[in-house]
C-alpha cells in the first residue's frame, strides 16, 4: 500500500516570457489543456495543502482562465528574475519553518506523483532534493567548431524540477545569496549556503518546453486512453418540405418532427461523443422541456459535445453515422454530409463516415413512419 505524503506546499513558477518557444508557453495548450494546468493538477492531486502560482504582472486573466475550475491555489506576482519570482512565491506561502516546499517550473508539465514523492522523502536526510537524469550522450569541448577534448560524464546530471526544501532552509539560503548574482536554480542557492542537496530519480517525460519543437515531442509523451461511444436517435415523419440530416437540408415531401430541428444524425452523433466521455446524453444537456431549444439547430448540440471533450483534454479520432430509412435517398447527399460533419468536428474528411441503409420495409422505418440514426465516435482522452 502506498503511504500518504506528508503535508507540503508548492510554488509553480509561470512568470517567464517563453520567447524561445514562441512566447507565453505556460498558457499554450498541450494535450488539450494549458501547459501550467498540468503541473498544478499534478501537485494538487498529490496533496499540496497550499499552492502558489507565480505569474507575470498583467497575466492574471490568463492564469485564471488556464486554471478555471481548480481550487486550492492562489496567485502571486512574478519578479524581474526567476529568483525574484521564487521569493515572491515563498513570501505568499509564509509556511511553518519545517514544512516541505516544492518549487517547480511550469515549463515542465508532465509531472507525476512518483517524482513528487521522491523529492519530499529525500528531505528526511538532506537539506534539499532535486530530480535528475544521468547524461547519456558523450560530451565534447570544441573551439570554433573544432573538437578539443572529451568531457567525463560520469558525475554529470540533467537537473529537473520540482526541487524540494524545508521552507526555512530555502528562505535562509536566499538571504545570504550574493546580491546581483544569478543562481542556476534553488539547489545552487542552498548549496552555496552550505546545505546538502540530494539527487533523486527524475523522469524522461519531465522535459522542459524550451523550443517550439518541444511541444511536438511532449504531445507524443502524453498518456492517452482510447474510448468508443455510441448513439441512437429516431424521429417520426410529419408534414413538411425538407429534412435536416447530418447538418444538411434535403428537399423532401415530409420533415422529421422534434423539439429542435430533429436532425437524427447529429443527435445520435452528439450522444456518441457524450457517451464516450461518460458525460450523460443529449437530453441531460438540452432538455426537450426547455423552450429555448425549440427549433434550435442541432449544430449547437454537437458543438457543445465537442467543446466539453476539448475541456477534458480529449480529441475526436473518427466518427461513423448510419441513417436508417426508406427515403429520402441519402447517397446523393452523403458527400455533403461528410463535408459538413468534418467542418463541424474539425476532422479530416477520411475520419468521417456517413452511410445509409433500409430495413427492407420492416419496422417503423420500413413502413415510412419515421427515420432512425445510429453513430459511433472514437475519442482519445489524456490520462496519467
Amino acid at each position: 500500500m502506498t503511504t500518504a505524503l506528508p503535508a507540503f506546499a508548492a510554488i509553480v513558477v509561470a512568470a517567464g516570457s517563453g520567447s524561445r518557444a514562441g512566447g507565453a508557453k505556460q498558457w499554450r495548450r498541450l494535450g488539450g489543456k494549458p501547459v501550467v494546468r498540468w503541473s498544478v493538477e499534478a501537485l494538487l492531486k498529490a496533496g499540496a495543502e497550499d499552492l502558489v502560482v507565480v505569474a507575470a504582472p498583467g497575466s492574471e486573466a490568463e492564469a485564471e482562465s488556464a486554471l478555471a475550475g481548480l481550487t486550492g491555489w492562489r496567485l502571486a506576482a512574478g519578479g524581474a528574475t526567476r529568483a525574484d519570482s521564487v521569493l515572491n512565491g515563498l513570501a505568499a506561502l509564509g509556511e511553518p519553518d519545517d514544512r516541505p516546499v516544492l518549487i517547480h517550473d511550469a515549463a515542465r508539465p508532465l509531472l507525476n506523483v512518483g517524482v513528487i514523492r521522491r523529492t519530499i522523502e529525500a528531505l528526511a536526510e538532506a537539506d534539499g532534493a532535486l530530480p535528475a537524469l544521468p547524461v547519456a550522450d558523450s560530451l565534447r569541448r570544441a573551439t570554433g567548431g573544432v573538437v578539443s577534448g572529451a568531457v567525463d560524464r560520469d558525475s554529470l546530471w540533467r537537473a529537473q524540477t520540482p526541487q524540494a526544501f524545508r521552507y526555512r532552509t530555502i528562505v535562509d539560503a536566499y538571504a545570504v545569496w550574493p546580491s546581483g548574482e544569478i543562481a542556476a536554480d534553488e539547489a545552487a542557492v542552498v548549496e552555496r549556503a552550505g546545505g546538502t542537496v540530494l539527487i533523486v530519480e527524475g523522469d524522461t517525460r519531465l522535459m522542459k518546453l524550451t523550443y517550439p519543437e518541444d511541444f511536438t515531442m511532449a504531445e507524443a509523451l502524453i498518456p492517452r486512453q482510447t474510448r468508443v461511444g455510441q448513439g441512437f436517435d429516431a424521429h417520426r415523419w410529419g408534414p413538411g418540405t425538407s429534412v435536416w440530416l447530418c447538418g444538411v437540408e434535403i428537399p423532401h415531401d415530409q420533415t422529421l418532427i422534434g423539439h429542435s430541428d430533429a436532425d437524427a444524425g447529429l443527435h445520435a452523433l452528439t450522444d456518441a461523443i457524450l457517451g464516450a466521455m461518460g458525460d450523460g446524453d443529449i437530453g441531460d444537456h438540452f432538455p426537450p422541456t426547455d423552450p429555448q431549444w425549440k427549433g434550435a439547430s442541432s449544430d449547437l448540440f454537437l458543438s457543445h459535445a465537442v467543446e466539453r471533450l476539448a475541456a477534458r483534454g480529449g480529441r475526436l479520432v473518427n466518427v461513423d453515422v448510419t441513417l436508417i430509412c426508406e427515403r429520402p435517398k441519402v447517397k446523393p447527399h452523403r458527400q455533403a454530409m461528410r463535408e459538413r460533419l468534418a467542418d463541424l468536428l474539425s476532422l479530416p474528411l477520411d475520419a468521417v463516415s456517413v452511410k445509409a441503409t433500409t430495413t427492407e420495409a420492416m419496422g417503423f422505418t420500413g413502413r415510412g413512419e419515421g427515420l432512425a440514426a445510429q453513430a459511433i465516435a472514437t475519442i482519445e482522452l489524456t490520462g496519467s
